[in-house]
């Protein structure tokens, strides 16, 4: 399928590595966009919850920054699901095989066992076919929160891959926080770092947050070393912002391309096998809008987002709380903000 084309960088606005740019909005109506911004902060209803951080980032330059009570611009916020993306940026960056088999330990050692046949291209999509429940409320059953809170957070990868198949690899979508960790774990072991935790964080920084100007993240690791993709790698709003820049510039950074160009576009591609089962459509560790405006997005739990606009030259990230029963609200309400820039 054609994708939407990534704007470039102006060439008149320096690459926030070490400070951002900041502008006025290019909008037709300031006043229109200022009410949007407000309907996030203020209007008290509960529907949208509470949002700590609001940033927008027009042809490369802040054009919004605002922040709720107790929040301000050095404040490490959570990434939730947001982390997937990185995970899948940093299997660009470590020169993963998508085709190639993973071999996890789990299921090599028996030649017929059916979990063989999975590639790291399965675990990208999600596509994996291995038994797995995501749900975040307490009183059901979650393979999810035993792996980041229960009796298996010692070893999140393991606990995932252990899952029993439910379908062929490539058949099912099943969203999936095991699937990322088990990405994860793959990642280390393709560079050699598996289960060095120090290791493997010092590649995250080498080779994406220190590129890119992020200075506050902050990666979580299991207990046997592995880096907890799937959830947990807190930034600040605007460190998000850069992640969410580099994407949008097709993995792009100054004079250098970090991530090959035709692996954002991997990210950015639906998964066909996605379609209908949730609020989006997932491509490769990302999800994608399908809006009119190309836009692509980091999504976490309790309504974090990361959201690239191609067709805008747009950035939004947003943080805080939204209430899982009305997840929809929140998003009319972003929505209502960019298309601002779109009139």
């Amino acid at each position: 399928m054609s994708l939407p084309a990534l704007p470039t960088q102006p060439a008149d606005t320096p690459w926030p590595t070490h400070q951002w740019p900041s502008s006025e909005p290019d909008v037709a109506n300031p006043d229109a966009l200022q009410a949007a911004v407000d309907e996030l902060f203020e209007s008290g209803r509960p529907e949208l919850g509470r949002t700590d951080a609001l940033v927008l980032v027009q042809g490369g330059s802040l054009v919004v920054e605002r922040y709720g009570h107790g929040v301000d611009s050095a404040s490490t916020l959570p990434s939730w699901s947001m982390a997937k993306s990185m995970t899948a940026v940093l299997g660009a960056l470590a020169g993963i095989d998508w085709e190639a088999p993973v071999l996890a330990p789990e299921w090599v050692a028996t030649p017929d066992d059916p979990r063989r046949e999975i590639r790291a291209r399965h675990l990208l999509t999600m596509t994996t076919g291995l038994e797995w429940t995501e749900i975040y409320e307490p009183d059901q059953p979650s393979d999810v929160v035993r792996m980041l809170f229960g009796d298996a957070k010692a070893d999140a990868a393991r606990f995932a891959a252990d899952k029993p198949p439910a379908a062929a690899p490539g058949e099912v979508y099943q969203y999936s926080s095991g699937t990322t960790n088990i990405l994860a774990r793959h990642i280390a072991g393709h560079l050699g770092l598996d289960g060095d935790a120090p290791g493997f964080e010092a590649f995250m920084r080498r080779e994406l947050f220190d590129p890119v100007g992020m200075a506050s993240p902050i990666p979580k690791f299991d207990a046997r070393g592995t880096f907890i993709g799937s959830s947990f790698c807190y930034c600040t709003a605007a460190d998000f912002a850069r992640f969410g820049l580099l994407c949008l510039r097709g993995g792009r950074w100054d004079e250098r391309q970090l991530v090959p160009a035709d692996q954002i576009d991997r990210f950015r591609t639906p998964t066909e096998a996605s379609r209908g089962v949730d609020d989006f459509v997932h491509g490769g560790h990302f999800w994608v809008h399908e809006d009119g405006f190309g836009t692509f997005a980091c999504h976490g739990y309790e309504g974090q987002y990361i959201w690239m606009v191609p067709a805008l030259d747009l950035v939004l990230v947003r943080s805080g709380v939204r209430p899982e029963t009305d997840k929809q609200s929140l998003v009319v309400a972003l929505r209502a903000i960019v298309e601002e820039f779109a009139r």
